[in-house]
């Protein structure tokens, strides 16, 4: 019998922080590890979100036996809700609160869809097709995340997941370094590990340091104490809490994704919440001040989130004021950086105390940095090595620390979205490529937004839109009406009049000369209309409004 090979085909996640999705194929099964969002850049407007082409998973869905999920982070399952739809019947694996945080995401996107959802713990093992999955803990920024272990014929692929090495975790739970060892010891044929953190030297600092750092800011606060943070980070919200108890303050939630999470958290008894502490947004504002703390969202600047309404005097139940003390609790995502300064000078001026990031012990990252990166390569001592969940440069760096660590150079592979990486017992290579990129989510519409409506809207807010309006007489092809010009964005009509009369003496001399050529094609006059019309304007104002013109039949 001819053995197989494995396939590892990386749909997300490679060269980009965000929308982390990779299928494992292996004979007639896939399986699929992760399926995340990433937020929009600066470039895209009006994009909600942006999800990983499944396009390869729905080709082949009736190979796909399962979907796995590493824990519950945006960037992991954020995509679940615009993706499963495609595939009828795929069972979704993930540990109790990982499926309740997608549960929430379902009830509101996929009401009428029903999902099978099966709860897994660490050490936990299922058989689906050729695949044995293992589920190990690790610990990270969010509880309940694991690592996952595909057993195939040929060997044992790795997939961290995002970690870290905590040695104090919030929860308790430690990085189950026992079953890593035995893993290693074992054989394992193919590790895939996270890269955010590789180009910083070290350790990455216990989550218990921040909770040090509220207990010393919660000290001297003699106002209210406002914390933004990702809503996902379960561990520092559970000590926000402590330390809020402790100071004698009652804690209440702002933001949607806030007020959903830690409702799913405390329900599932993942976050622990002394009774009589939590109190209703309008219930803290009745109470003094130096009572009170807000967890909100918003620490990546948000335009809609609540501490960005905060910072504008937006935000109907909030208003900051002089003696508040805000910490944000997170470093700005690479292309957020902007967005979070502004509102960080917005919340000054409002005569608020902002802590930030260059503020030591209020916030540290659930990814690990290079000693800990060392650990597991030595732990796992794989035969070949991916790097994955990071930008370009994260992987390569990561790929170079295998190879110190002794991992031969040809069984390293730094793969692009879409890749197939394919392994036997003995050999690796690179082996084509499939559909793979972004797809964009602009309110209900998925994936109706391309690269043409985004260059459209682009222009649309650099240089505005000119519309021509005229109408034609349908036997003798003369103009009796028109041409009107609308202008938006361009130039404002009152103040342009002489540019705008001219510029429908340019409209008439192409239509002039269209008619001079007998050119009665629509296609064609409006082509000439904007081509004129362009260069006239471009002539005028260095600038190129999108020319729209409209005509009509009479």
């Amino acid at each position: 019998m001819r053995e197989g090979k494995i396939q590892i085909i990386p749909l997300g996640g490679l060269g980009e922080i965000g929308k982390n999705s990779l299928a494992v194929r292996y004979g007639d099964g896939i399986v699929v590890i992760d399926c995340g969002l990433m937020f929009p850049e600066e470039e895209m407007l009006g994009i909600d979100v942006v999800i990983p082409d499944v396009s390869y998973l729905v080709e082949h869905k009736n190979l796909i036996r399962a979907i796995v999920l590493t824990h519950g982070h945006e960037d992991h399952i954020g995509a679940l809700p615009y993706v499963l739809p495609h595939f009828q019947n795929v069972p979704v694996y993930g540990t109790r609160l990982t499926l309740g945080l997608l549960e929430g995401k379902l009830a509101e996107h996929l009401p009428d869809h029903d999902v099978d959802l099966r709860v897994v713990r660490p050490r936990d093992v299922v058989e689906v097709g050729h695949f044995k999955i293992e589920f190990i803990r690790v610990s990270h920024s969010i509880p309940d995340a694991v690592a996952v272990a595909l057993h195939t014929p040929i060997g044992v692929v790795l997939h961290t997941g995002d970690f870290k090495v905590d040695h104090t975790p919030v929860d308790g739970e430690m990085i189950d370094f026992h079953r890593l060892a035995q893993l290693g010891e074992a054989g394992v044929l193919v590790l895939l590990s996270d890269s955010t953190n590789v180009e910083r030297p070290g350790y990455t600092m216990s989550e218990r340091v921040v909770g040090e750092g509220f207990d010393e800011t919660f000290r001297r606060a003699r106002g209210r104490v406002l914390i933004a943070t990702f809503a996902s980070n379960i561990h520092r919200i559970q000590q926000a809490v402590l330390v809020a108890q402790r100071y004698g303050r009652k804690v209440a939630v702002a933001g949607r994704s806030m007020v959903n999470v830690v409702d799913v958290a405390h329900r599932l008894g993942y976050l622990h919440i002394p009774p009589g502490t939590l109190v209703e947004l309008e219930e803290a504002n009745q109470l003094p001040r130096h009572e009170v703390v807000i967890l909100t969202t918003g620490s990546q600047g948000e335009p809609m989130s609540a501490l960005t309404r905060m910072a504008m005097a937006d935000h109907k139940l909030v208003d900051i004021v002089p003696g508040d003390t805000i910490i944000i609790s997170a470093v700005p995502i690479p292309g957020n950086e902007k967005l979070v300064a502004r509102v960080i000078d917005q919340l000054f001026k409002r005569g608020a105390e902002v802590l930030y990031e260059t503020v030591g012990g209020l916030h540290v990252s659930g990814h690990p940095s290079q000693e800990e990166l060392k650990l597991m390569l030595n732990l796992t001592r794989p035969k070949f090595f991916i790097p994955v969940h990071g930008e370009y440069r994260m992987l390569m760096r990561h790929a170079e620390l295998a190879r110190e660590l002794g991992v031969s150079p040809e069984n390293v592979f730094v793969a692009e979205n879409g890749q197939i990486v394919e392994f036997t017992r003995k050999s690796g290579r690179f082996a084509g490529r499939v559909t793979a990129g972004r797809v964009l989510v602009d309110g209900l519409g998925v994936g109706d937004v391309g690269n043409i409506v985004l260059r459209d809207r682009k222009q649309l807010a650099q240089d505005g839109i000119l519309i021509v309006v005229l109408a034609i007489n349908q036997e003798s092809g003369q103009v009796v009406a028109g041409p009107d010009i609308v202008s938006r964005g361009f130039v404002y009509v009152r103040g342009a009049e002489q540019l705008l009369e001219e510029a429908k003496e340019k409209v008439h001399s192409a239509l002039e000369k269209c008619a001079g050529r007998g050119t009665t094609e629509w296609a064609s006059i409006k082509s000439q209309v904007r081509d004129v019309l362009g260069r006239f304007l471009y002539d005028r104002t260095r600038r190129r409004p999108m020319i729209l013109p409209i005509i009509m039949e009479v």
